[in-house]
């Protein structure tokens, strides 16, 4: 469904933040994209989903196609028309309208009848039968839970084939973050909705992911099977803080870290 081949970001033509990365989301599956702040995660989501020219970034190498077609180099909308939706980071909702309106603004590219909005907006609820209870409240009084779900079901509302989802753990407790991810996997297997989600809970992440990329310093490192970067011993020590006999580690205390990392030997 999705490709990225060998890409190359820069911005404002000089800082070059993504280095020959090459990415492949599969139709109907979930992709997680790991590594720590910096590593170029939003911007490969940012790359894909056309959000790159307010910030004066740029694909300055290799392609990105959807479906055989060209991505980097069409404007926002046309990408979003074509099916792809991007979940940002930080609970972007438009602070001053009530939750439902926000919804609604999701679905304005598509002009959908009353009858089709009401239809949409069920779905939504059905989803998260929280936002139908708070429907009227305004966003920016929302809990940081009820802000994420809002978000999620705002980029539903857009009716996608493909979400790029940044960081929806962050901030979120435990409980919560559990939350947004069983609805996560629902719409993955009940809307069939192929998902490429930024994280840095990385058991969270891989938990439910049919595949996955590890990123460093704008370059993938390391790629394999959910399954089997969940129990691989580097993954454990630097992106969940266990040790191979399963005590915590501080990152702090792990001086070998950029020495040690098999992927890059």
């Amino acid at each position: 469904m999705l490709v990225l081949n060998n890409i190359e970001v820069k911005y404002q033509n000089i800082i070059l933040v993504l280095r020959g990365v090459t990415i492949e989301v599969p139709d109907g599956q979930i992709v997680s994209l790991l590594g720590a702040n910096g590593a170029g995660k939003s911007t490969t989501l940012k790359a894909i989903s056309g959000m790159l020219y307010p910030e004066e970034g740029k694909v300055t190498d290799g392609n990105i196609e959807y479906n055989g077609v060209r991505l980097d180099r069409l404007r926002t909308k046309a990408i979003v028309d074509m099916g792809i939706v991007q979940i940002m980071e930080g609970r972007r909702t438009l602070e001053q309208l009530t939750a439902e309106e926000n919804l609604i603004a999701g679905s304005l590219g598509r002009n959908p009848t009353r009858r089709e909005l009401n239809k949409d907006l069920d779905k939504v609820y059905s989803y998260f039968p929280g936002l139908k209870d708070i429907r009227n409240q305004t966003a920016g009084y929302l809990s940081g839970g009820e802000q994420q779900q809002l978000v999620v079901g705002r980029g539903l509302m857009s009716q996608p084939k493909l979400m790029l989802l940044d960081e929806a753990s962050l901030g979120l407790a435990p409980l919560l973050v559990k939350e947004i991810y069983n609805i996560i996997e629902r719409l993955n297997k009940e809307e069939k909705i192929s998902l490429l989600i930024v994280e840095q809970n990385a058991r969270t992440a891989l938990q439910i992911a049919d595949y996955g990329y590890v990123m460093e310093n704008g370059r993938i490192v390391l790629d394999d099977i959910g399954q089997r970067l969940l129990e691989n011993e580097d993954i454990k020590e630097f992106y969940m803080g266990l040790t191979h006999v399963g005590e915590k580690k501080s990152y702090q205390t792990v001086k070998h870290y950029k020495r040690r990392k098999r992927w890059l030997g």
